[in-house]
């Protein structure tokens, strides 16, 4: 991603946002993920997408969502960086589950330098024991969970997906600090609601520790792709993938107390 291009996509995001937050759309909608370190706490790490946090109905909050962007959003990214552009909620396998819903805009550029851009806007549930707290950017109001309950989801992520997602463990080694006193005893009571039990916790410790060749490697592209060049140039000179993939699961291990295998 050149960093013209890198640009154009956080700025469509930031105006996404900034619109979904001043909006009757964004009441109760809570900015969490990637894009949120980014926009809120300044992460080293650039985001592909805009997550948020919705308990309420899903389908309704889509459609305002999608009503809300094409309205102002499509005719503002035309006026500031010259792509057409289209939003629609996801079909295909993107909507089969009934928690998460994605809204998905596309901008497009013909001519001499063409480009297609993709942001999904993506509504889904995290657990949150800590009611919601509000930032500032800019001058706009950003609803958002506490930072305790968001690097408590990178762990739940962690644990929790089909698959394993290596921007999580990024994330959780930039935010290590965010982790409370309680945390241990917070996340054992998150993945008990969710059905995750010891077992599959180990099961899962055991996979990236099995796997740690290729995690670390796939570390080194994010690095290398969605990281700030200064961060990345410090990254690698102290390790690169390996070291992050390290540190973090010494982190399950020992400070939060996640079960791994015997001898792990």
């Amino acid at each position: 991603m050149t960093s013209e291009r890198g640009q154009t996509i956080e700025g469509i995001q930031k105006l996404a946002a900034g619109m979904i937050a001043a909006s009757p759309a964004g009441h109760r909608l809570c900015l969490i993920g990637g894009f949120r370190y980014r926009l809120l706490s300044h992460s080293s790490r650039t985001s592909l997408d805009i997550d948020y946090h919705w308990d309420g109905d899903p389908d309704s909050k889509q459609k305002e969502i999608v009503d809300l962007l094409r309205s102002k959003l499509l005719p503002e990214v035309k006026r500031r960086f010259g792509y057409d552009g289209t939003v629609s909620p996801a079909t295909g396998p993107d909507a089969a589950s009934a928690m998460v819903k994605t809204v998905v805009t596309a901008f497009y550029r013909t001519g001499d330098k063409p480009d297609r851009i993709e942001i999904p806007v993506e509504l889904t549930s995290i657990p949150c024991l800590d009611r919601p707290v509000v930032r500032t950017a800019a001058g706009t109001v950003y609803l958002t969970a506490s930072d305790a309950d968001m690097i408590e989801s990178k762990v739940i992520a962690l644990f929790n997906r089909v698959f394993v997602e290596e921007r999580d463990i990024l994330d959780l080694f930039l935010f290590q600090d965010s982790f409370m006193a309680d945390s241990a005893q917070r996340l054992r009571m998150k993945l008990a609601k969710l059905h995750v039990g010891p077992a599959a916790m180990a099961d899962r410790y055991a996979e990236m520790l099995s796997n740690r060749v290729a995690h670390a490697r796939a570390l080194d592209e994010i690095i290398n792709d969605q990281v700030d060049a200064a961060i990345a140039d410090n990254l690698k000179t102290a390790g690169g993938g390996s070291m992050v993939l390290d540190t973090v699961l010494a982190l399950l291990k020992d400070r939060l107390r996640l079960p791994g295998r015997a001898g792990s």
